[in-house]
């Protein structure tokens, strides 16, 4: 038998031989027996690996503090957060979110940017102060001069939600109650947002609604634009019990 290249040179025949018939041919050597285990050996087993834990859910509206959250109805699973952007600015934003009994909170559509009152947000409205309320609303009502979108909440089409004149921005308002939602402040729920009648009283303002939006500043609504609000209105469902969660960031923080 040749040595293989490479193999020392005082490895003769016999030697390699003897090689071979230690280890059989071509087969490594077999490993040494594992050491038997003492009563004190405490080897770790591994485990299975660990799997991710679900993320908790969002028990409250993003941006909005347990104070206000504590308006928020128990039933209600769906909220539009018009958040302003300062306690005297006419414009903010609104989302609409919806709570999952699972995840929680998420949103839904939006964000949608918004117009409030000319003066920003009050506490406690009265009428003609040019302020929008702040607070926890109930939605359960929609109307418009034009026809229904496609609305789940009761929609009443009507000729008595034209209107004209001219914004404070010297904008058009014709147009603007093409589509409405009545936040009940002050308002009967189950109505009309035509409906004047006002629970609290006259002085306490009234007819507080989303609408479409005109370009500018309004007297106490919040407006979006037309498709927004259309979005809006087919996505709001009366089983849901939907609110709309309106007010500056920082009072809404709260």
């Amino acid at each position: 038998m040749s040595v293989r290249k490479g193999a020392p040179a005082l490895l003769g025949a016999g030697t390699l031989c003897a090689a071979l018939l230690l280890t059989g041919c071509g087969s490594p050597a077999a490993p040494p027996a594992p050491a038997p285990m003492t009563a004190g050996d405490a080897r770790p087993h591994p485990g299975p690996p660990a799997r991710p834990s679900a993320p908790a859910p969002v028990t409250r509206l993003p941006g909005i503090g347990p104070v206000t959250h504590a308006a928020v109805p128990d039933g209600t699973s769906q909220a539009l957060v018009v958040t302003g952007a300062s306690a005297d600015s006419p414009r903010s934003t609104a989302t609409l979110y919806s709570r999952d009994p699972a995840t929680g909170w998420k949103a839904q559509a939006g964000p949608w940017p918004t117009h409030n009152a000319l003066r920003g947000w009050t506490a406690d409205h009265t009428a003609g102060d040019l302020r929008t309320p702040i607070g926890v609303f109930r939605l359960g009502d929609a109307g418009g001069r034009l026809p229904d979108p496609g609305a789940l909440l009761p929609y009443d089409q009507d000729e008595q939600f034209a209107i004209s004149g001219t914004g404070f921005a010297g904008e058009p308002l014709e147009g603007s109650f093409d589509h409405v939602i009545a936040i009940d402040y002050n308002r009967v729920p189950g109505r009309s947002p035509l409906d004047k009648e006002r629970p609290l009283g006259a002085e306490k303002g009234g007819g507080v609604w989303i609408h479409v939006d005109h370009g500018g500043p309004t007297q106490a609504c919040v407006t979006l634009e037309r498709e927004d609000l259309r979005e809006l209105l087919r996505a709001l469902d009366p089983a849901r019990e939907p609110v709309v969660v309106m007010g500056p960031a920082t009072e809404l923080a709260r």
